[in-house]
């Protein structure tokens, strides 16, 4: 087994590299322009979610507090009525872009944290850059791709989106592997 502070500069180089890819991804290239839909009415909206007192949180609609209500005839008259959905309202303010940079390359300190880990109980010294490639590419695959998965799956994110992030995803544990076949340690 290889000690994983041997592994730090793989580590931190892959998720410098993903930072800088994601960056790339979601900044340069236009390819979740249209993620997002605009409510047509952005300030009734708003104003009605001011007025109903909400505040910074993860909430579904229409809520129900104990799974058996969710066939009551209320509940399902509701649903078929609609909108069924989730919403996430943030605090108020500009969005924190910094914190969430920072806290987006945590996660890729993270998951090369974790590639590091598996791969070193998986594969000793001097293991050859294609077997140290495979092995730490699918590690990196379930934590960059498989992630987004759930977010189509149990919150109704829209699969074309899902499909791109994961696609994404699969990109940043391809250039994880490289950087862990390139450095992997010798013998």
């Amino acid at each position: 087994m290889i000690p994983l502070i041997d592994l730090w500069l793989p580590i931190l180089l892959s998720a410098v590299i993903v930072f800088v890819a994601s960056s790339i991804f979601h900044m340069l290239l236009p390819i979740h322009k249209g993620d997002y839909r605009f409510l047509t009415d952005e300030d009734k909206a708003l104003a009605a979610l001011r007025e109903a007192g909400a505040r910074p949180g993860h909430y579904m609609f229409p809520a129900c507090s104990d799974m058996k209500l969710m066939k009551s005839p209320e509940m399902v008259k509701k649903y078929a009525r609609g909108p069924v959905g989730f919403m996430t309202i943030l605090p108020n303010g500009p969005f924190a872009m910094g914190k969430a940079l920072g806290l987006w390359f945590v996660f890729c300190l993270i998951v090369g944290i974790f590639t590091a880990y598996i791969g070193s109980l998986a594969l000793p010294a001097g293991t050859g850059y294609d077997m140290v490639f495979r092995v730490t590419g699918a590690i990196a695959i379930l934590g960059y791709a498989f992630t987004h998965y759930v977010d189509s799956v149990w919150k109704g994110m829209s699969w074309s989106i899902t499909f791109k992030f994961m696609a994404e995803g699969v990109v940043y544990a391809l250039l994880t592997a490289g950087v862990f076949g390139w450095l992997w340690p010798g013998v």
